[in-house]
């Protein structure tokens, strides 16, 4: 896999001043993005299983999201500091094997209680891989197409994630199976981080710092008094959890909620993803006709048109699609501003912490998401997210009016 990115699908050409992006780091940057994305996609038709097996509620699944916080926080304000004294490449070989050691306990843990323990190294895992390859993507600001293909990257991994789901549960495995076809995915990634670790390759292993501000401490320190920061923090994390949400309750909407067929239930949610995939490989060519502020503008004017034919029309199952597509510009586009909104010496330090806080997103929005539908019935769902998303226009309206060295 990872010589077919390398070589056969070629990563976007780089520019003479990205040399820090060769195309091998790329390739596993991009390999990184499938791995989280397949194991964060593939939870959302797995959820009914799981809590079948276990005898539990659709709120108390909801466990699964909120143990996944503590590894997230820990990734918010550790990130830039790992990655300066480690390396990328040995930053990431940890959080491959913690995430695999989190996804290995999902499949063979005997207990309800030891999967809802195991959350914690999920989003460890994943806050960490987040943070240290949007930070090392983010570097080249010639590139923003690349930023997109990266994110259009996890896009692939989060529509591989239900698919593969959904056809082996179709062929009667078990879900405990299929979490071991997403540790191998990650699995994958381990290796490869273990081989830029062992060949020292320089891409990869060189901290992540600028001149201008060595102390990753201290650059924290003054991240944390940033306002842009915080908001932009807050809006990736309201936007997280509406992406996860509606990836993880989709089907549940469809299936329970409305009575869909199992299959088209399936698949329309792997339609979502690949939405979101489309998008975010054509990210390059909106932004370079529209600019970047206009494209997320647009981009959350469609998401609310989507949310509302969802809510309003439950038998049209396109209007997943074309969701999955108005998301699709909202994260890599606001990671990409990060060095245009803040001063050069903290962006490691900004990207680090407001990938992170936006991954809180993943678990404290969809458990409240699943307590209120408990509750208000799984049928509300769609109403919730375009609540969401109307928050989603309010912040971005305010990031909008600040001022910036080179807002496009």
């Amino acid at each position: 896999m990872l010589l077919i990115l390398a070589g056969v699908m070629k990563p976007p050409r780089l520019s003479r001043r990205s040399t820090a992006h060769s195309r091998i780091g790329v390739a596993i940057a991009l390999y990184a993005f499938i791995a989280i994305g397949s194991a964060e996609g593939g939870l959302g038709v797995l959820l009914p299983s799981i809590w079948t097996t276990y005898g539990i509620s659709p709120a108390t699944v909801t466990l699964l999201f909120i143990s996944q916080i503590t590894g997230y926080v820990v990734a918010a304000f550790s990130s830039s500091v790992i990655s300066q004294r480690l390396g990328l490449a040995r930053m990431l070989l940890v959080a491959a094997l913690t995430l695999a050691i989190a996804l290995l306990t999902y499949a063979l843990s005997p207990v309800w209680s030891v999967m809802v323990i195991a959350g914690t190294l999920l989003g460890l895992g994943i806050g960490l891989i987040d943070a240290g390859i949007n930070t090392y993507i983010a570097s080249d600001q010639q590139n923003a197409t690349l930023m997109g293909v990266l994110h259009g990257f996890y896009g692939i991994g989060a529509l591989l994630g239900p698919t593969i789901a959904t056809f082996l549960l179709s062929a009667d495995w078990n879900w405990r199976s299929i979490y071991l076809v997403f540790a191998s995915i990650v699995g994958l990634l381990a290796i490869a981080a273990l081989w830029a670790v062992v060949t020292n390759y320089r891409p990869l292993t060189k901290p992540i710092a600028t001149d201008d501000h060595p102390n990753a401490w201290s650059s924290l320190r003054q991240v944390v008094r940033t306002p842009v920061v915080l908001v932009m923090g807050l809006l990736l994390l309201v936007y997280v959890g509406t992406e996860a949400s509606i990836g993880n309750w989709a089907y549940a909407v469809q299936t329970i909620g409305r009575d869909l067929p199992t299959q088209t239930a399936g698949y329309s949610v792997s339609a979502y993803w690949l939405g979101l995939t489309i998008g975010r490989f054509a990210l390059g060519q909106f932004v370079a006709r529209l600019g970047a502020v206009r494209v997320v503008t647009l981009s959350l004017l469609l998401l609310l048109i989507g949310l509302l034919c969802w809510w309003q029309l439950p038998q049209v199952w396109l209007s997943l699609p074309l969701i999955g597509f108005a998301l699709a510009a909202i994260f890599p586009t606001t990671i990409w501003l990060v060095p245009q909104r803040v001063a050069p010496a903290i962006v490691p330090a900004a990207i680090g912490l407001i990938t992170s806080v936006a991954s809180l997103g993943a678990a404290i929005i969809p458990t409240s998401v699943g307590w209120i539908a408990d509750r208000a019935g799984l049928e509300q769902i769609p109403a919730l997210m375009l609540l969401l998303a109307i928050g989603l226009l309010a912040l971005h309206a305010w990031l909008v009016q600040r001022p910036a060295k080179s807002l496009p």
